[in-house]
């Protein structure tokens, strides 16, 4: 035994680029897109990916090039997942509310060759590039363009570019040579994407991940999940989020038709259900409870399956969405493993609890998906496992062949994470159940999770000490009937001022310093804030004051995502 080794038939390179190609032989009559009044085959999608590829190459995408995408969850967003990588570039998914600002940082941070700009986001990305300095060089600029009314009439149809693109997205497809060879990873190891944590400005974390790691997150994720072949999927989930949980790639492995909606209420969400008979969809909690709490509700036809992830889901909530007829699975991951690889397994004898039991049970994050080799709660500072009691907290730890590779030029952050005992270490705290269910308790460094969007504290409080009337400045989490949670500031005021300002001028203030959904909801005045014995601010105290307060329910609340 000993005598044999790996031979290069054995050693070839996992890559999820590879479903797209079986996709097109097995599936090739079959709809793969769906957008307004557009529609592709899975034939169809592996020739527009492998032209895009094509054309990328030629005008100089290479091996370890990045390249942008400012878009929303419209057809060449999907066809990007695939024909950048195929091209040998890594591709950088781009969150589309971020502010100007912050989208220059991460640019000027990752560097890409080329920016694909949706029509909607063409101020935000000339506005972003307008901040690089003089001697960083900007990216090409390709224009996606779309005349549906969901992008307001946009003129696609014209042959008139502003002169900041290169060209259009449709006219580098049509350039592109439909018969290219697609340049598969020399290594498994190569890099496949590049997606950035929470867009905070000060340090931004570019977490990078190889083709190993994204073909294990989608075949994981599918088989978690009981995805059937050619499911019918509503991308209510941003693509730009971990590159829509990695199913992107996951919808070509299983025939299934990608149901492009580029932005939606619940009226346009039933209504899509309806008229395309849709099977599975995913989102964070804030998008069952907008489907949970719509007018529009009517018991549906059939059952659809629901994953969601990004915060944990209360109780309520997932009750009332599954009573409507979906079928809520609940999991946990983050960016730094491209998924979901925590999964809250459901056991058959849980069926036969009440209501309310079940959904506690289902809000808790679950066990390791059979893709993640070890999941625990540890203590931080022995690195033990903590009691399996739900109460004693700990740090949640990883360890699997879809964590990330590391952080782009951050070799300290990276190995701040990823330890010599093995294991990642999340940031997030949580308690491990005695059934070896782990439930997370609280999120480590004061992230504000605001409707499946992380958001750091710090950067928020950073603006607001920058107030000429405040003193100090803390920002911690308050529950929100929506959003689920929302940035809540507490802030004490400067003895000397004349004229003190309002909730209303400070929440201003930060409105015109940050993206919106990182403007504190609330602003609360405090003459002293807590502190402990060595000067440092008591955030759990204020996280108690701010849960007081009760769930904070803004008038200016949208069902539109």
């Amino acid at each position: 035994m000993e005598e044999l080794k790996p031979m290069p038939a054995s050693c070839s390179p996992f890559t999820p680029l590879g479903f797209l190609e079986r996709a097109a032989t097995v599936y090739s009559d079959c709809t793969s897109i769906i957008y307004n009044n557009t529609s592709f085959t899975w034939s169809q999608t592996h020739r527009r990916c492998l032209q895009l590829a094509s054309s990328l190459s030629s005008i100089g995408i290479s091996s370890g090039h990045v390249v942008s995408v400012l878009a929303y969850n419209i057809p060449a967003m999907y066809e990007i997942q695939f024909g950048v990588p195929m091209s040998g570039g890594i591709l950088n998914c781009i969150n589309t509310r971020l502010d100007a600002r912050t989208v220059s940082v991460l640019l000027r941070h990752c560097e890409p060759k080329l920016l694909f700009v949706d029509t909607l986001s063409q101020s935000l990305a000339l506005e972003a590039i307008s901040l690089f300095p003089l001697t960083n060089p900007s990216p090409v600029l390709v224009l996606i363009q779309d005349d549906s009314d969901d992008a307001g009439g946009s003129n696609s149809s014209s042959s008139t570019v502003d002169s900041h693109f290169c060209c259009t997205y449709e006219s580098l497809v049509e350039k592109g040579d439909p018969n290219f060879k697609w340049i598969r990873p020399k290594s498994e190891w190569s890099p496949i994407v590049l997606n950035y944590t929470s867009g905070t400005t000060s340090s931004p974390k570019g977490v990078v991940h190889s083709h190993r790691g994204i073909f294990t997150m989608t075949v994981d994720s599918l088989i978690d999940w009981e995805v059937p072949k050619q499911p019918v999927y509503l991308w209510t989930l941003p693509m730009f989020h971990a590159n829509g949980w990695s199913f992107t790639w996951g919808m070509a492995a299983v025939g299934g038709t990608n149901v492009c909606v580029r932005k939606f209420d619940a009226s346009t969400v039933y209504s899509l259900i309806k008229k395309y008979d849709v099977t599975h969809m995913c989102g964070a909690p804030v998008v069952l409870n907008m489907l949970s709490n719509s007018p529009e509700i009517k018991p549906l036809p059939n059952p659809i399956q629901i994953l969601t992830a990004g915060a944990p889901p209360p109780a309520a909530v997932l009750s009332r969405t599954e009573s409507l007829g979906f079928i809520v699975s609940h999991g946990y991951g983050l960016t730094e493993t491209g998924g979901l690889v925590v999964s809250c397994a459901w056991k058959r004898e849980w069926n036969k609890l009440p209501a309310i039991e079940r959904a506690r049970l289902k809000a808790r994050q679950g066990v390791r998906t059979i893709g993640m080799t070890e999941l625990d709660v540890v203590d931080p500072e022995s690195g033990l496992s903590v009691k399996r009691d739900g109460s004693t907290l700990g740090e949640i730890v990883l360890r699997g062949a879809s964590v990330m590779l590391g952080y782009l030029k951050d070799p300290n952050a990276t190995n701040k994470c990823m330890k010599e005992n093995e294991w990642f270490y999340t940031g997030d705290v949580g308690v491990m159940h005695s059934d070896g269910y782990m439930e997370i308790k609280d999120r480590s460094k004061d992230v504000i999770i605001s409707g499946g969007e992380n958001l750091s504290s710090v950067e928020v409080e950073s603006v607001l000490y920058n107030h000429p009337a405040i003193n100090e400045a803390a920002v911690v989490a308050r529950p929100d009937e929506y959003w689920g949670e929302t940035p809540c500031a507490f802030v004490c005021l400067k003895n000397e001022l004349t004229q003190k300002p309002s909730e209303k001028d400070i929440i201003q203030y930060c409105r015109a310093k940050l993206p919106h959904y990182m403007v504190p909801k609330t602003v609360v005045f405090k003459e002293e804030l807590p502190k402990t014995s060595t000067g440092k601010i008591q955030k759990f105290a204020l996280r108690d004051m701010a849960k007081a307060l009760g769930p904070s329910s803004s008038s200016s609340r949208r069902s539109r995502m």
